[in-house]
């Protein structure tokens, strides 16, 4: 399966204290060139990043592959990664630069956040994150030998793939004004 159309996701920052809706931000890219990007909110620590992204996948036409840099947005607003690929019929890719600390996130998840059971599982249900190039990633309807394709097709710059290191500065720039200086 060769993959040349693809949207990438990223959150805007906030403050740590921030409560309410956060601007996501979806970059699609048709081979290397920017396509489209898209914008929605979803709430700090909530339950709707999921049919969020949902709905900003169908915005955009003749995609083949979503990219998410981690498995929540706006705190812990967790996606689930299984039902997002359900319902657009796409493959989604996981990525990040380390493996993440499992412990810790349950701990938090349980102790900290409201609905962190749910969350938890969903997290679960994702699985490990496994190497991936220079990456770790977790997928949904690909395989390790797809997965490193598509990181290889979609990585310009660096380790992380364009449509999400679009999307993480599109995030800052709108946020704070500019996204100099930003680590993807």
């Amino acid at each position: 399966m060769k993959l040349s159309h693809a949207i990438g996701f990223d959150d805007a920052p906030f403050a740590r204290d921030f409560r309410g809706d956060v601007r996501v931000f979806g970059a699609a890219y048709a081979g290397a060139t920017l396509h489209a990007v898209v914008s929605g909110k979803v709430r700090r620590d909530g339950r709707n990043s999921t049919d969020e992204l949902i709905r900003l996948v169908g915005q955009t036409e003749h995609l083949q592959l979503i990219f998410l840099q981690g498995i929540a947005l706006a705190g812990f607003n967790v996606v689930d990664i299984h039902a997002l690929s359900k319902a657009t019929g796409l493959p989604v890719l996981v990525v990040a630069r380390r493996k993440p600390n499992l412990e810790n996130i349950r701990r938090a998840l349980l102790e900290h956040v409201s609905g962190g059971a749910r969350k938890w599982r969903l997290v679960q249900q994702a699985g490990e994150m496994e190497p991936c190039g220079d990456v770790f990633v977790q997928r949904v309807s690909l395989d390790l030998a797809q997965a490193e394709a598509a990181l290889r097709t979609f990585s310009q710059t660096g380790q992380v793939p364009e449509p999400l290191r679009t999307a993480h500065l599109i995030a800052g720039g709108v946020a704070r004004g500019s996204s100099a200086g930003q680590r993807v």
